[in-house]
C-alpha cells in the first residue's frame, strides 16, 4: 500500500495536508510499452489536467476515512494500468518506452474549506483556484523520464470534494485517460470487477522503428503560455445543439438525433420544417456520412465567431484544428479500450473572408468532409509522413488566426461517481491553454448538451460575448 510523507504547506488557494505515493496493489507482468507514432508527438505538450466537483461525502464518512479509501481504491486501480504506475525510459537506439517497474504515482491531500461549490462555479470567468486543484503544473510530459506518469489530488472544500487527475499526455490520450478515472470511481464504489479493461497491445501501424531525437534536456513548450487569457464555460443545452445541427443539415436530421441518440437502431431521415417533422425515409436513400455532425456543427459556429471577433483580414488563412479518435477508423479496428494515444490532428484552413461570408452550413461542411475523410488510408498516410520526419506536436497558437479543439463530449465525464454522488461539474487545470484553446464536455444535465470550455485573448472574448449569433445558442 502506499508510501507517505506529509508537509503542511499552502498555495494561494490550497493547504497542502500531506504528499504519498500510491503503489499498484498487485505487481504487474508487463515489462514495457513503447511509444507509438501517436504518443511520442505529445512528449512536448503538457500533462493532462481534469478533474471532477463532487458533492461533500456523508458524514459518516470522515476526512481520514474518505483519504483511506480513496488511496486504496487508487491502488486496486493501478493493479489494472500498470503503465501509469511506470516511468518513461529511452533506450540506447532511441526508443521511448513505458517501463513498468511499478514506481507508483503521486496523491496529494489538500484542503481548501474556505471555498464553496457555488462560489467558485458562480463567476463568469473560470475560477483562478481551479489551477491549484492538480499536480505538475506547467510539466511537460518528456519529463516522466523522472516524474510520475500519474498524480491525483484530492482538495475538500466547505462543502464538498475537488478530485483532480493529472496523467502524462505521451501515455493516455482522452480515451484512455476517462477510462482510468471512470474505473478510479467504480473501483472506490464497491466494484469487485472493472467494467472496461485497457488494451495494452501494442502490435498496431502505430507501432514504428522512426526515432524522434530531443535536444540534451529535452524539448521546450511550443507556446509561451504568457500571454493574457480569459477562460469561460459557455453551455449549450440539448435543444441549441439540435438546432445548430438543423441550420447546418438545411433541415435535415436523422431521428438518432430528434431524439438525443438514444437510438441507433430503426432510424430513419426527417426534415424539419417550421416545427413540423417529415419521414423522408421512404422518398430517397439516406447516407448517413453526408450528415453534419452535431459537433462539427458547433464547431463551425465557434470557428465563424471567434474568427468574427479577432477582426482578422478577409485575405488572412484561418485554422481549426481538431483530433479524431483513430480507434474505428482503421481496418481492421483497434480495441475501443486500446491503451495509449490512437488520434490524429485534422486542421482545417480558409481565409477569413470566406468563414465570415459564407454561412454556417458552409464552415460545417468544410469540417465535416475532413473528418469523413479521415479513414483507414488516411491514418495510415499520416503515419508514413510521421515516419519520413518526425516530429513534436505543434502545440499553440502561432498566427493569432488558429483554433484547436480538445477533449470530446462523448467522454463519460459524469460517470465518475465515487460512492456519495456524480459529480457536480467538471473542470481542467491550467495545462496546454493558449488563445485559441477549446475544449468540449457533455453537459451535466445530459440529452445531448455540452459546456464548451473557452480560451482566447481578452478582447476577443469580449467581442465573442456581444456575438449574438453565437450567444443566442447559449442558456
Amino acid at each position: 500500500m502506499p508510501s507517505s510523507s506529509s508537509s503542511s504547506y499552502s498555495s494561494s488557494s490550497v493547504s497542502i495536508i500531506s504528499k504519498s505515493t500510491v503503489l499498484p496493489e498487485h505487481k504487474t507482468t508487463i515489462k514495457t510499452l513503447k511509444l507509438s507514432v501517436s504518443d511520442l508527438p505529445m512528449l512536448s505538450c503538457q500533462y493532462i489536467q481534469k478533474g471532477v466537483l463532487l458533492p461533500r461525502p456523508p458524514p459518516l464518512l470522515s476526512a481520514e476515512t474518505l483519504i483511506s479509501l480513496l488511496k486504496l481504491s487508487l491502488s486496486k486501480t493501478l493493479t489494472h494500468f500498470p503503465a501509469l504506475a511506470g516511468r518513461l525510459t529511452t533506450d540506447s537506439d532511441g526508443h521511448v518506452h513505458i517501463l513498468c517497474n511499478n514506481s507508483g504515482v503521486q496523491f496529494i491531500h489538500g484542503s481548501a474549506k474556505h471555498l464553496y461549490a457555488d462560489d467558485i462555479l458562480r463567476p463568469l470567468d473560470v475560477s483562478a483556484c481551479f489551477r491549484d486543484f492538480f499536480a505538475f503544473d506547467n510539466t511537460l510530459s518528456y519529463s516522466g523520464h523522472y516524474n510520475p506518469l500519474a498524480a491525483v489530488q484530492v482538495t475538500e472544500l466547505g462543502d464538498g470534494i475537488f478530485v483532480g487527475c493529472t496523467v502524462n499526455h505521451a501515455v493516455t490520450d482522452g480515451t484512455s485517460f476517462w477510462n482510468f478515472f471512470n474505473t478510479f470511481a467504480e473501483v472506490c464504489k464497491g466494484a469487485k470487477k472493472i467494467s472496461k479493461s485497457p488494451d495494452f497491445c501494442r502490435d498496431t501501424v502505430f507501432n514504428s522503428p522512426a526515432v524522434l531525437r530531443f535536444p540534451k534536456g529535452g524539448p521546450l513548450a511550443t507556446f509561451t503560455g504568457e500571454e493574457p487569457l480569459r477562460e469561460r464555460i459557455f453551455h449549450f443545452s440539448g435543444e441549441a445543439i439540435l438546432k445548430l445541427k438543423l441550420n447546418a443539415n438545411n433541415g435535415n436530421l436523422t431521428n438518432s438525433d430528434i431524439f438525443g441518440k438514444r437510438r441507433n437502431d430503426n432510424w430513419k431521415a426527417v426534415t424539419v420544417t417550421n416545427g413540423k417533422i417529415t419521414d423522408l425515409s421512404e422518398k430517397r436513400t439516406i447516407n448517413r456520412t453526408a450528415e453534419i455532425s452535431s459537433f462539427q456543427s458547433l464547431c463551425a459556429q465557434v470557428w465563424r465567431s471567434v474568427t468574427r471577433a479577432r477582426k482578422l483580414e478577409n485575405g488572412k488563412a484561418t485554422t481549426f484544428r481538431m483530433a479524431v479518435n483513430c480507434r474505428h477508423r482503421l481496418q481492421p479496428k483497434l480495441e475501443p479500450l486500446y491503451f495509449g494515444n490512437a488520434i490524429q490532428s485534422i486542421p482545417t484552413v480558409a481565409l477569413v473572408g470566406e468563414v465570415l461570408s459564407r454561412d454556417l452550413r458552409w464552415c460545417a461542411d468544410l469540417l465535416h468532409q475532413n473528418v469523413a475523410a479521415h479513414d483507414d488510408a488516411t491514418v495510415r498516410r499520416g503515419v508514413k509522413d510521421w515516419e519520413s520526419n518526425p516530429r513534436l506536436f505543434p502545440l499553440g497558437n502561432f498566427d493569432g488566426a488558429s483554433i484547436t479543439m480538445g477533449s470530446s463530449p462523448r467522454f463519460p465525464m459524469y460517470d465518475n461517481d465515487f460512492g456519495w454522488g456524480r459529480p457536480l461539474a467538471v473542470r481542467s487545470g491550467r495545462a496546454n491553454k493558449f488563445d485559441g484553446k477549446m475544449s468540449a464536455f457533455p453537459g451535466r444535465d445530459g440529452g445531448g448538451s455540452v459546456d464548451l470550455e473557452v480560451v482566447l485573448a481578452p478582447a476577443t472574448m469580449a467581442g465573442l460575448e456581444t456575438d449574438m449569433e453565437f450567444m443566442q445558442y447559449l442558456s
